[in-house]
């Protein structure tokens, strides 16, 4: 399927999975570093040795890394708005803030975690299935969908089926509590359209699961 042409200002489901269906994330130090390098990559810096941010992350379940030190917020090209890692693949909400910024995005999210998970396995080739995909959001509608089925994720695995807000590989959590990333995570578009955390979290729990035609495929 052909990725969706991306335009500066304008909102995009982000999704990819493995190569052949395989597993990206094999163990819960995988899932940090994907997380690490979804949050931090949104700007055009470069961050050095994050085996010791993720090492932190393991002790006290944050990341000890200043934001503004990076330069992050000053200079970044996406909007981060929802997120999901599965086994296999991750989904994220994000808006394109300067021309070409999605596509960077990804590319050097998923260069380096490839080069990570290679590194560790001692393999070459691919990880991931293609590049990317990217489907147009156009309309509140859609997008209101799209959280819920992102953040309604989870429910695939049994051990987390109704206990999806728990999950922590997700932002639901950041959602219907307390924003753990700060501006990295941008989640307003959507929270401003509930009157509470609340509100938010019976909308997804009731919200249909069906995909776009576009999307069918993935799973």
């Amino acid at each position: 399927m052909p990725r969706a042409k991306i335009a500066v200002g304008e909102y995009y489901h982000i999704y990819n999975r493995g190569n052949n269906k395989q597993e990206i994330f094999a163990d819960e130090k995988d899932y940090i570093r994907f997380l690490f390098l979804t949050l931090y990559l949104q700007g055009n810096n470069s961050i050095y040795n994050i085996s010791r941010y993720v090492s932190f992350f393991v002790r006290h379940r944050m990341f000890n890394i200043n934001i503004k030190a990076e330069g992050i917020l000053s200079d970044r090209y996406v909007e981060l708005v929802s997120f999901v890692f599965m086994p296999n693949h991750f989904h994220m909400i994000v808006k394109e803030t300067k021309e070409g910024g999605i596509s960077k995005y990804l590319q050097r999210i998923q260069n380096a975690y490839t080069k990570y998970i290679n590194t560790k396995n001692s393999k070459i080739g691919h990880l991931f299935q293609g590049a990317f995909q990217s489907v147009h959001i156009n309309s509140n509608e859609q997008l209101l969908h799209l959280s819920a089925y992102v953040h309604r994720n989870p429910r695939e695995l049994r051990k987390w089926k109704n206990k999806e807000h728990l999950f922590q590989w997700s932002s639901y959590d950041d959602f219907v509590k307390e924003n753990r990333w700060g501006g990295l995570l941008k989640p307003e578009i959507i929270l401003r359209q509930f009157s509470s955390s609340k509100e938010y979290q019976n909308f997804v729990n009731t919200s249909g699961t069906k995909l776009t035609l576009d999307e069918e495929h993935l799973i």
